[in-house]
């Protein structure tokens, strides 16, 4: 029998004051790799602020659910001087501790990285804001569109003519958790050979540039902004997504070169457009691109989008058909992006995982997200050997609210 080991993590204790979107997701990340993830809340602010078509009865959105899967929750009063302390005992014998507060908000709560790092020196501390704490804008306030349109992004994204469009589902706090979560983990790996820890300072401004690496290339090279596409490509033609039979049906098509042009025509069954010699090189098709698609249209909508998907695949043009979310989830195409968890409230609930396998480590199932302060007495316990009733003081002491 092959040798297994436990997930990547398994050991690393992380203290989590991170909040909203971009903190927990990076977070979740470092849970499903094994880390033990205590957040740290508090009953006065709740981190669930999002309305949501399901609410637990607890008020956590599916939101939460998602991001605060497999994490422990803690709830101290960080207003109280007791609180901070406690936290500063936690944050001693933890391995990361991750926040996305405002400038100045952990030095006012005296948990900054200068405060703890005396008491731990092997601490990696990540913070996490919209643009950096040490550049000029570090104290602007960051929200998902803005940071696209202040990046970049949204100005070459959409369709030629129509205003900037931003990219939905919070790109920006799902790249800066990404961004935090491979600083983290390169910060570990340092850790084993210098045995120190480090602060990391993570931009979600900066981490979202570095995703149109080529657009900024081509800019400084070529003087000039690039223009809003839509689904079209400055470089391969034709490609878009195209309407197929039935309501809202679509179909994205993508060739890439000649030959793939020639295969196209075939399947389309020859059509006598299909030989004039202006569409026989990308550049010609580039420059009649909208006749293209009209021609293309034409044949698609007769269709069904998993017809003009195969008929394009076997002949090996890239195709593919659009799917709903609900199409995802009803199809689960034989991965491991999906995983089943138990939420107490709803029963077996579908959730994302991992995109990727290990050859040994093994991984633990999702568990669902904590109630706030669920973990308390335990996180006390297993982290700083607390007693009952020393727990029970500072209960009474208002330190965990």
């Amino acid at each position: 029998m092959e040798e297994t080991l436990p997930a990547p993590l398994s050991g690393i204790r992380v203290l989590d004051f991170t909040h909203v979107l971009a903190g927990p997701f990076c977070t979740r990340l470092l849970a499903d790799l094994g880390a033990d993830v205590v957040r740290v809340e508090s009953s006065k602010h709740p981190d669930h602020p999002w309305p949501s078509a399901f609410k637990r009865s607890d008020g956590r959105p599916a939101s939460y659910l998602n991001t605060s899967r497999s994490k422990r929750s803690i709830a101290i009063n960080l207003k109280n001087e007791n609180g901070q302390k406690i936290a500063t005992r936690l944050a001693a014998v933890a391995d990361i501790v991750t926040e996305n507060f405002s400038a100045g908000v952990m030095a006012r709560l005296k948990l900054d990285y200068e405060t703890l790092r005396p008491l731990n020196p092997r601490l990696i501390y990540a913070s996490m804001s919209g643009y950096g704490h040490n550049g000029p804008h570090s104290d602007w306030m960051s929200m998902n569109m803005n940071l696209q349109g202040y990046g970049g992004l949204m100005m070459v994204t959409g369709a030629e003519g129509d205003p900037p469009t931003a990219i939905s589902n919070s790109w920006n706090d799902y790249i800066g958790g990404l961004h935090a979560c491979f600083a983290i983990l390169h910060v570990l790996a340092e850790r084993v050979v210098s045995g120190v820890g480090q602060k990391l300072d993570l931009s979600q401004f900066e981490g979202s540039v570095a995703m149109i690496a080529p657009l900024v290339l081509s800019s400084a090279v070529n003087k000039t902004s690039p223009r809003r596409l839509g689904n079209r490509s400055p470089s391969v033609a034709p490609q878009g997504v195209y309407r197929c039979a039935g309501s809202d049906e679509w179909c994205a098509i993508s060739v890439q070169n000649d030959g793939q042009w020639q295969a196209m025509v075939a399947a389309m069954g020859n059509p006598a457009w299909g030989t004039d010699p202006r569409f026989t090189t990308i550049l010609g098709r580039l420059r009649h691109h909208d006749e293209i698609d009209g021609y293309i249209e034409a044949w698609t909508k007769q269709l069904p989008n998993t017809e003009v998907e195969r008929r394009l695949k076997a002949v090996g043009v890239p195709a593919e058909r659009m799917r709903r979310i609900q199409d995802l989830i009803d199809a689960h195409d034989g991965t491991e992006v999906f995983k089943k968890m138990e939420e107490p409230e709803v029963g077996s609930m579908l959730t994302t995982w991992l995109p990727f396998t290990l050859s040994l480590s093994q991984f633990s199932p999702p568990r669902p997200a904590p109630s706030l302060g669920g973990n308390t007495r335990e996180v006390l316990e297993s982290w700083l050997d607390l007693s009952e009733g020393e727990i029970d003081e500072l209960k009474t002491q208002g330190v965990l609210v």
